[in-house]
Formats: C-alpha cells, sequence, structure tokens
C-alpha cells in the first residue's frame, strides 16, 4: 500500500484484488456503474438530438455536458468509503462544466459549445479528479485546502491508473460494439434483425456505449492491482522513450545556434504549438523515469540522465514558444486563441522553470526536489483553468479592442480586416464594435460592417470582394408560381440554406405539396446553386430530397418477369431554356 501523510479514512479490509487493503471488495460495482452510465447515455442522446440543421439550445447543450461529466467524474472517482464524497464532487463538476458550456454556446452566434473554456474545464477536471481521490483517501477530515501536503507517491498513482483505467473502458467499448455488430449478423443470416435495426438508433448506441464503458471501469476499479501491473509496464515503456526524446532535444537546441529562429518561422508549421508539444513530451517521458518516488525510479544509468536533461529542456523549449507567440501578436494583434496559446506558452514556462530549480538543487537527486513542486503546480494549474474556463475575462472583448485599434491605426490595412471573426468569434463585443462601426462616416467600412452583422455563418464573408451588404431577403427572393406562397418555417430554411444565404438572387419552386426547388446566385454570370427543401414526416422543413425508397413487390419473379422499356415524361428547372437540374421526377 502507498504510503500516506494522514490516516486512512477507514479501517483496513478483508483480503482482495484491491491495490489499497483500506477499499472493501464490491462485487456489484460493475452492474451499478454499467447501470448509471447506460441511464446517463440514454439521458446524453436526447438532450443533444436534434435537427441537424437547427442549432442545439443553449440548455440542452450545457444539460449534456453536465450530465456526461458528472457521471464519468463519480465513475472513476467512487469507493465504498466516502461514497457520498464522489457523489458531491461529480455533482459540482457536472455543474460548473454546464455552466461553463451553457455560457460557451451563447457566446457566438450559432457557435460551438466546445470551445477553448470547455477544453480549459476539461483539463480542471482531469487534475482536479486524482487530487480529490488521494485526499480522500488520506484525508481525516474535508479539509480540502491542505491538498499541498497529500502523499506524492499516491498521488501520481491515481493520475495514471485514471488514464490506464479510462482508456481500457474506451477500448472496452470499440470491442463491444464490434461484438454487437458480429451477434446482429449472424442473427441477420436466419431472418432476424433486430439486433441490426437497434444499433441503427441512436439511443440504444448511446446505452451501450455507456453500458460498455460503465461495467469496464467498474470491473477494472475492481482488479486495480493488475491495472497497477498495467500501469506500471506502460511507465517502463514510456521510459525507454526518455533518452531517445533527450538527445533529439539536445541537437536540436544545439544546432538552433548555427541555424538561428528564421527557419522556424519560415517553416510553415505553428512553432508554438510544435514547442509546447515537445515540452509536454520531455515532461511526460521525465515523469515516466522518476516514477512516483526514491524507491521507484529508473535504476539504469542511460535514464537516469536523460530525465534531467528532459526536464532542463522545457525551458528553452518554452521560451522559443513564447517568443513566437510574441511575434505572431506583433504581427496581427490579439486573438482569443493567441490568448489561449499565451497562457499554455506561460504554463510550459513554468514547469521549465522548475525542472531547471530542481536540477540545480538536487543534481541527480533532482526528483526529490521536482515532485513536490509537480503537486503545487497541478494545484495551480487547476484553478488556473477553471478560472480561465469561467466567464471571468472576457477574451473576445480583448481581441475585439486589440483589432477595431489596429484598423483605426492602420496597423491593418481594411481590406485584410477579419470581419468574420469580428461577427462570429469575439461573442457579444465583436458584434458590438460593429454595431458601432455602422455608423462610421467611412461608407465602405459602414457597409462592410453591416453586412458582417447580416451574415448568417462566417462563410458567407470570406470571398475575394470580403463582406457585401445584400437587400432583404424578400427582395432576393422569386417565387414560382408567384401566387402561392411559402410556410414561414420553408421561407426560413430557404433563406438560411447554402443555396440563398448570401446569394444576390434566389427562386423557389414548388414541386409539389412537400418538396420546394431552390436556385441561388451569388453573382451575375456565376454557376448556380441548386438543392431541394422538403417536408419530412414530422411536419419539419428540411434540406435536401428526401426521396422514397422503392417498395418491395411481394410474388415479383424477375426471371419470369416480362421487362419493357417505357418512355416516361420527367421533369427538371430550367432557366431561360437551359436545364439547369437533372430529372427530378
Amino acid at each position: 500500500m502507498s504510503r500516506m501523510t494522514d490516516a486512512p479514512a477507514s479501517s483496513p479490509a478483508p483480503e482482495s484484488h484491491r491495490l489499497d487493503g483500506s477499499d472493501p471488495p464490491w462485487p456489484l460495482r460493475p452492474w451499478i456503474m454499467a447501470a448509471v452510465c447506460s441511464v446517463a447515455g440514454l439521458a446524453f442522446h436526447l438532450l443533444v438530438d436534434h435537427l441537424y440543421e437547427d442549432p442545439l439550445a443553449a440548455w440542452r447543450s450545457a444539460l449534456a455536458a453536465a450530465v456526461a461529466v458528472g457521471t464519468i467524474t463519480f465513475v472513476l472517482g467512487v469507493e465504498l468509503r466516502r461514497w457520498h464524497w464522489a457523489l458531491g464532487f461529480a455533482l459540482l463538476w457536472g455543474a460548473v462544466m454546464g455552466l461553463i458550456v451553457w455560457q460557451s454556446a451563447g457566446y457566438n452566434i450559432h457557435g460551438s459549445p466546445v470551445e477553448w473554456p470547455f477544453w480549459s474545464g476539461m483539463l480542471a477536471v482531469l487534475v482536479a479528479t486524482p487530487l480529490f481521490q488521494t485526499r480522500r483517501d488520506v484525508a481525516p477530515d474535508a479539509r480540502f485546502w491542505r491538498l499541498w501536503r497529500m502523499p506524492y507517491d499516491r498521488l501520481h498513482g491515481h493520475a495514471w491508473t485514471d488514464a490506464v483505467i479510462g482508456a481500457a473502458g474506451l477500448a472496452f467499448v470499440g470491442v463491444t460494439f464490434l461484438l454487437v455488430v458480429l451477434i446482429g449478423q449472424m442473427f441477420k443470416l436466419i431472418g432476424i434483425d433486430v439486433i441490426e435495426r437497434l444499433l441503427n438508433d441512436e439511443w440504444f448506441g448511446w446505452m451501450l456505449a455507456g453500458a460498455a464503458f460503465g461495467g469496464a471501469v467498474g470491473l477494472l476499479r475492481e482488479r486495480d492491482r493488475l491495472v497497477a501491473t498495467l500501469q506500471r509496464l506502460v511507465m517502463i515503456v514510456l521510459a525507454v522513450l526518455a533518452p531517445v526524446l533527450a538527445v533529439a532535444l539536445v541537437l536540436f537546441l544545439v544546432s538552433l545556434l548555427g541555424t538561428g529562429l528564421q527557419k522556424l518561422w519560415d517553416s510553415g508549421f505553428s512553432t508554438a504549438a510544435l514547442m509546447m508539444a515537445a515540452a509536454a513530451f520531455a515532461v511526460l517521458l521525465a515523469n515516466a523515469v522518476i516514477g512516483d518516488g526514491r524507491e521507484d525510479r529508473a535504476t539504469n544509468p542511460l535514464l537516469r540522465w536523460a530525465a534531467p536533461v528532459l526536464a532542463v529542456a522545457v525551458l528553452p523549449l518554452a521560451g522559443i514558444a513564447c517568443y513566437s507567440m510574441g511575434l505572431r501578436i506583433g504581427q496581427y494583434g490579439w486573438t482569443p486563441e493567441r490568448l489561449w496559446g499565451v497562457i499554455a506558452a506561460a504554463v510550459a514556462l513554468a514547469y521549465g522553470v522548475a525542472g531547471v530549480w530542481a536540477v540545480v538543487r538536487g543534481r541527480r537527486d533532482f526528483d526529490d526536489w521536482l515532485r513536490p513542486l509537480q503537486q503545487k503546480l497541478a494545484i495551480g494549474l487547476m484553478l488556473l483553468a477553471l478560472f480561465l474556463a469561467l466567464p471571468i475575462l472576457d477574451f473576445g472583448a480583448i481581441s475585439a479592442r486589440d483589432q477595431l485599434a489596429r484598423l483605426n491605426s492602420g496597423a491593418t490595412p481594411a481590406e485584410k480586416f477579419d470581419w468574420a471573426a469580428m461577427a462570429f468569434d469575439f461573442g457579444p463585443a465583436g458584434r458590438a464594435a460593429l454595431r458601432d462601426m455602422t455608423r462610421s462616416p467611412q461608407k465602405a467600412r459602414a457597409d462592410a460592417a453591416r453586412a458582417a452583422l447580416a451574415a448568417k455563418n462566417r462563410w458567407d464573408l470570406a470571398g475575394p470582394r470580403g463582406p457585401t451588404l445584400l437587400k432583404p431577403f424578400a427582395e432576393r427572393l422569386r417565387i414560382v408560381p408567384a401566387d402561392r406562397a411559402l410556410p414561414a418555417e420553408a421561407l426560413a430554411r430557404i433563406e438560411a440554406s447554402y443555396m440563398c444565404a448570401r446569394a444576390k438572387a434566389c427562386v423557389a419552386i414548388w414541386l409539389s405539396d412537400d418538396r420546394i426547388g431552390v436556385l441561388g446566385q451569388q453573382e451575375a454570370g456565376e454557376a448556380l446553386q441548386f438543392d431541394h427543401v422538403t417536408r419530412n414526416a414530422a411536419g419539419q422543413w428540411v434540406q435536401g430530397d428526401a426521396a422514397s425508397p422503392r417498395p418491395a413487390r411481394p410474388g415479383l419473379d424477375l426471371s419470369k418477369a416480362r421487362v419493357e422499356v417505357e418512355t416516361v415524361r420527367q421533369r427538371r428547372i430550367t432557366v431561360d431554356g437551359v436545364p439547369e437540374t437533372g430529372p427530378f421526377d
């Protein structure tokens, strides 16, 4: 059992397959976890199920995120002892992630809830989970503010075990689906297709995935001695790669002394992203070598020398990433992505400083200094990630002010100004700045701002002419026949379609009571865009042609049937007598 600084949370349990003797056996855990995740999968499906053309309501996105994050956090972190702690922890993080997604979903027009704040919140959850598990194990009470006094070996073990169990659970989900598909095909051979039809229903797929993941996690938790062996194997394999990366980084950094940094900027790749990825791998492999404690670190001399080299190399890599980000910002100004990039580079810089400090103080025993520093950095990273995920700092407002200042100063020419980012990436502040620009005395700038505000999506603003102010849709649309009006829902679908959203001319042709042909043209002389808007069985108007499958004909025997060629009339749409569509009837 791992060393602990505080008293165990409960008395030792009978002999079991558990790594920690304080955890009693829980034979029903796999079934309970499978049931919990199965119900959560069904709830998640009901919340996210919607027509592709319609944006998902923000509250549904928020509830779906809360269900998913809360369930996974609970399943990964629950034990019989202090199970109510795990339930409270999961509900808390589920609520936090739900709020983050709700804010992100409503931040940009038609924006995705899975934005940078979401990933920052997920990082906070991933770091917080092993911290919670360790404190649950060793704390005599709920004094979570004493996080820095937790035993490093247990914290490190929980982090790796969670990663291994989570990855194994996802792999088991894939195997489960393959097995169910195989069984379904076997039964289909004898005329029973119920399993295949269930697999084609999304609700069943989510429930099956949830049950498989929950059952796998529950089963592995009850056999975490085996998981610990697998974890050690993973760390040994990763540790073998440490000298390879250490030598590569040394050669790379030494080569930069001769080549300079200009070749990095000329490569076409994101230098900052590449350097931070290399730094992350260096931290990962260094930790695989030093292990949980002094008695756990690698004994091979080559590995022992590679670890401090990797720890020191993080600092220059982070420094190059920071410098690269600074150049990019100087050239093009601030955007939310660059703000997140600067924060990531600063985190890498903090890990680099910690690594250099540990090597300078501890030399070959640098890991004794590095472990407590990494524990404090992990706690700080969790708090920072949570702070940045919450709607406290408005990165969109910061970016909008900077980009507008660059436009007004002439640093960014008007023809290169990113109107799409201002309208769709910078949130309410960006659109407020566009509304202010509509009152500009410069007509071209005012018209561009109005066009950006009127655009339905960011792709409407891309093109050689930039934002173009269009007439109201009612003035751009013709209906054939002219005396037959369009239903309001069909009109909204046509206006938002790729054929007509930015078209200067649009024509809607009634083909039947449930089908409308739509033609759009961006500019006179350009190619026409054509598609159908049809009413489905639920009475909703959707984009695309819902062609009915040909029904089966019982008793038909093609070997004896009479086959003839028949001439039929078909309909197609012509413009000035020239066919613009293929036959559709």
